[in-house]
C-alpha cells in the first residue's frame, strides 16, 4: 500500500486539545519531525484536521 510522509511545521502551543491530540495520533511529538503513515482515508482525515500545522512531504 502507498504510504505518506508528514511533517509538523507550526508549534503546537496554544491549539485546542483537540488538535493536540491529533497530533499525538499522527506520532508528531516535536517541530520539524517526518513520519511516515500508510495512506488510508482515516490518516487523510487527521491531517486535514490539523492540516494548518502540518505538511505532506513527497
Amino acid at each position: 500500500m502507498a504510504t505518506i510522509k508528514v511533517k509538523q511545521t507550526i508549534s503546537r502551543i496554544g491549539v485546542p486539545k483537540d488538535q493536540k491530540r491529533t497530533l499525538d495520533a499522527l506520532g508528531l511529538t516535536k517541530m520539524h519531525r517526518v513520519v511516515e503513515h500508510e495512506d488510508t482515508p482515516s490518516i487523510r482525515g487527521l491531517i486535514r484536521k490539523v492540516n494548518h500545522l502540518v505538511t505532506v512531504v513527497e
